[in-house]
């Protein structure tokens, strides 16, 4: 034969002896009723799957917090579900606004720009929220009719805290509103239906605590009316909404689900929905204030101010003698700790999203983190930080005390 048998290595020879603590930004460390979803394989089709796919549907509603039924999946990663609301909504002509402040905000401008649509950038600085009164501007002079933009913009740890002002005003003009949501949902707020979004797409692996491959998309009934509008298919097959409500609401066939993915998310979801978004909210903040104080304490600077901070994704300043590549690097090799680095700006990233947000995972990363610097020649207090985060800890143990 022509090609060569190849020699190839068994997993338990490539992966390491002790697995790593995922703290980057994502994916996240998932729950083990999770992980033995994930090992089960059934139909794609039947009463079973049609079963679960209907209990995700009413877990969705409360998680996305919408009565808009039209809640569908999709098999891939988030930018897949991205993908799915821009080429539904978006077609030649479409006039999206884009508020860009990041490499993720950028991608949906790029999708709407390859669906045909006329796309303007509101371009905003690095680490800062859009503001609500150049939306107006912008809006009023452009007059889109789909707006999109990340409520938490993993790729710089920016926080779209103006996002229900900015909805109010899109809806003033009758613009859709699409927002990323893949490291924010069930994190922090999103209230779908009360905030007047018409699209909120997310991924598994983040928020959720689910394993990577499988997201969603909710949208609205007016989201839903644009879709049926359209005077031409949507041209992509795989991704076209009206397609998949065959397999999501007719227990009918699509294409092949992802169904141990699904599983996954199905158990990861009723995680969420046992904790209550109420109880998951304010765990997380809790944990990444907690969190942001101690590395302060540390000696080392946060990269956002805190009104435009991501609590889902901390990051952390790197002196000009560090790379994150070398930070990474380091306690990755050294301490069986991942954190990422970034898409642009000098800092390294710390997860704080569903399993991350748990205290031995804090007091075990902070560690590291400090152990790494101080090893890289930067020296910070590591047992300062240790104590402010233990401090911060207990003194909300009474309001949380699942942390």
């Amino acid at each position: 034969m022509s090609v060569a048998l190849p020699s190839i290595k068994q997993l338990h020879q490539i992966l390491p002896d002790e697995p790593l603590l995922m703290m980057g930004a994502g994916p996240v460390p998932i729950p083990e009723p999770v992980a033995a979803a994930n090992g089960i394989v059934i139909n794609h089709l039947g009463d079973t799957m049609a079963c679960i796919v209907e209990q995700v549907k009413q877990m969705g509603a409360y998680i996305f917090q919408t009565q808009s039924p039209w809640l569908l999946g999709v098999a891939g990663p988030g930018s897949a579900a991205m993908e799915m609301a821009v080429v539904n909504l978006v077609w030649p002509g479409t006039k999206v606004l884009n508020i860009c402040n990041g490499f993720f905000s950028q991608r949906l401008s790029e999708m709407s720009e390859r669906a045909g649509g006329t796309v303007e950038r509101l371009v905003v600085e690095d680490g800062r929220s859009a503001d609500p009164d150049d939306v107006r501007k912008i809006i009023e002079k452009f007059r889109p009719q789909v707006l999109t933009l990340v409520q938490g913009e993993t790729s710089n740890t920016t926080f779209n805290c103006h996002l229900p002002e900015i909805a109010k005003i899109a809806k003033e003009f009758g613009c859709l509103v699409v927002v990323d949501a893949v490291c924010t949902l069930s994190t922090m707020p999103l209230p779908m239906d009360e905030w007047g979004i018409d699209a909120v797409i997310t991924g598994g692996q983040k928020g959720l605590s689910s394993i990577p491959g499988v997201s969603l998309v909710a949208f609205s009934e007016p989201a839903w009316e644009r879709i049926q509008s359209r005077k031409a298919p949507c041209n992509h097959w795989t991704l076209d909404a009206n397609l998949a409500t065959n397999f999501w609401h007719r227990a009918s066939y699509h294409y092949t689900a992802p169904v141990s993915g699904l599983l996954a998310l199905h158990e990861a979801m009723r995680l969420v929905c046992d904790e209550t978004l109420e109880k998951r909210f304010l765990r997380h903040k809790v944990c990444s204030d907690a969190l942001q104080s101690a590395i302060e304490s540390l000696g080392l600077d946060l990269y956002v101010e805190p009104k435009a901070r991501l609590n889902s994704v901390v990051g952390i300043s790197l002196p000009p003698s560090l790379s994150a590549q070398q930070v990474c690097a380091h306690i990755s090799e050294n301490y069986r700790v991942e954190i990422a680095g970034s898409f642009g700006p000098p800092i390294v990233r710390i997860g704080q999203m569903g399993e991350q947000c748990r205290v031995h995972n804090l007091f075990r990363a902070l560690h590291a983190l400090g152990s790494t610097f101080n090893d890289l020649g930067v020296a910070v207090d590591v047992p300062l930080a240790m104590a402010e985060l233990e401090n911060r800890i207990q003194s909300s143990k009474k309001q949380t005390p699942d942390l």
